[in-house]
């Protein structure tokens, strides 16, 4: 039974497949150490979720390299862009860096950010793209591509998608094909829909380019469907049953947000829904669960398949699935009523008291000193301590100890555990094992591997002989104001017999 180590740090979440990829290579987890690079595009000024956005962005602006903030038109603004709204909440969150800095490192001087704020192009669309037409943001943009760091670069799309058009555009008339094909494969995209034409143009030219969206029309017409709405969307779309509405009102937000500081004084009340972008990011941030390595992993950012969509020419991670199979985009989750529900929107809001929470906690840092905030707890999974997940290959019938031994609490609270199988996590190319975890609440737990498929819900459903997978998530969580808790994924590559399981792995 090994270990697989893998490279530590934050790893991508966005991956699509070049026309010349196998689907093993498009679909392999991403890896790179240190901090993600991020570029956003928005449309902030439209109406208050991004700002919204911003400011939950800004608070976790020590976990990325935000490389370049692009003020970005969409179909809700189409002719105008608005900077200055990032300066202005750049600026209040000068006003709390040094006491951010109190608990923890990382954080860029509002100075350094300030100096990467553009404009992007500055119409609607693909009619404001083209030979000369480069904008502050699509050069800036171009250039954080072309810079030479081995990390991808994160292309977090709130809007509109022509200044990335525009940027791609540029490159492949300065770079021989076979240059900017290996820029292009720096980048990865995660797209709230398509909210102009340029989206779509850019799949169809630029195929190994790592994208994930569920392709729509810009008119807003189908975002009930997609995931991203499970951040907060309940009430506006109705979509959201088995979820905890009141982690999402504008009362929760004047409590836990609005009342604290200068950076909260400058978080909006919602008009539709709490920052419909935020998913963009929020997979990125490195709690434990490094789901943006392979985006059918799950986490806070969602949880999508690799599939091609009807339109497109060539399959991207997205939504939808084989419902035959059960290998889809949803996730079935216990709703705070105790029923289970089936949603693409239920792979975010599951984690929702944990991110709400996490981002109260963070606003308390603007305001208040170590000891009267409160931190998430360090996790230690079988003597490894850090967030990168634990990969272990086993047989069928063997049983294996999980010991979250070590495991602590910056501030001295009382941790409890939590050991859980999630059952739709990982299932590009293999199919779910079986497994029974015993003392699932216990800081140590074991696991016996009972099958190498797992049950399915129609009996002689088609034959099994592959090996398997199983995610077991571990959430450790403290007793604070908020609580907080952190995570570690535990992935089982499940073998038929004992000496295939016995390899050694780094």
């Amino acid at each position: 039974m090994g270990w697989r180590r893998w490279a530590g740090g934050v790893l991508g979440i966005c991956l699509v497949a070049n026309s010349v990829w196998s689907q093993g290579a498009a679909t392999a987890p991403d890896r790179f150490t240190g901090k993600p690079r991020v570029v956003i595009l928005s449309d902030i000024g439209n109406e208050p979720d991004d700002q919204m956005s911003f400011v939950r962005l800004l608070l976790y602006s020590n976990e990325f390299d935000l490389e370049a903030m692009v003020a970005a038109t969409s179909t809700w603004q189409k002719t105008v862009t608005h900077p200055e709204t990032m300066h202005r909440l750049i600026d209040a969150y000068g006003e709390v860096r040094s006491n951010l800095l109190l608990h923890a490192q990382g954080w860029p001087t509002a100075e350094q950010l300030q100096e990467r704020v553009y404009s992007g192009q500055p119409q609607y669309g693909m009619a404001a793209t083209g030979a000369g037409k480069a904008s502050a943001g699509a050069a800036a943009l171009a250039a954080a591509i072309e810079r030479d760091d081995p990390r991808p670069l994160w292309i977090c799309i709130w809007g509109g998608a022509n200044t990335l058009a525009q940027a791609l555009m540029d490159i492949r008339a300065r770079h021989s094909a076979e240059e900017a094909q290996k820029l292009v494969e720096r980048l990865r995209v995660y797209s709230i829909s398509d909210q102009d034409d340029a989206g779509p143009w850019i799949r169809r030219e630029f195929p190994s380019l790592l994208y994930i969206v569920m392709p729509s029309m810009p008119s807003g017409q189908q975002y009930y469907y997609a995931t991203w709405t499970g951040i907060s969307g309940d009430a506006y779309y109705r979509n959201g049953a088995g979820a905890d509405p009141s982690l999402v009102t504008n009362e929760w937000l004047d409590q836990n947000i609005r009342s604290k500081g200068p950076l909260g004084k400058d978080y909006p009340k919602f008009m539709f829904i709490m920052e419909g972008d935020t998913p963009s990011f929020l997979g990125l941030i490195d709690n434990g669960l490094n789901a943006y390595r392979r985006p059918d992993w799950g986490g806070w950012g969602g949880r999508y398949v690799y599939m091609q969509p009807y339109g497109e020419t060539h399959a991207i991670w997205t939504q939808g699935g084989d419902l035959f199979t059960r290998a889809t985009s949803q996730d079935a989750v216990k709703g705070i009523d105790g029923r289970e529900y089936v949603s693409d929107q239920a792979t975010i809001w599951r984690w929702r008291r944990a991110y709400q929470n996490d981002f109260a906690a963070r606003m308390d840092w603007t305001i208040h000193d170590f000891a009267h905030a409160n931190h998430s707890p360090q996790v230690v999974v079988n003597g490894v301590a850090g967030t990168a997940p634990a990969e272990m290959d086993v047989a069928v019938g063997q049983t294996v100890t999980l010991d979250a031994t070590g495991s602590k609490d910056p501030d001295g609270q009382t941790l409890s555990y939590r050991w859980w199988v999630y059952p739709e996590a990982g299932l590009t190319g293999t199919h779910a094992s079986e497994v029974a975890i015993d003392k699932a609440g216990a800081q140590v737990a074991t696991v016996t591997v009972k099958g190498l498929c797992a049950p399915v819900w129609l009996p002689n459903l088609m034959p099994c002989r592959t090996d398997g997978v199983v995610h077991i998530i571990l959430e450790v969580t403290d007793t604070g104001t908020p609580q907080l808790t952190s995570y570690r994924r535990v992935i089982l590559h499940v073998h038929a017999v004992a000496s295939q399981a016995a390899r050694p792995q780094e």
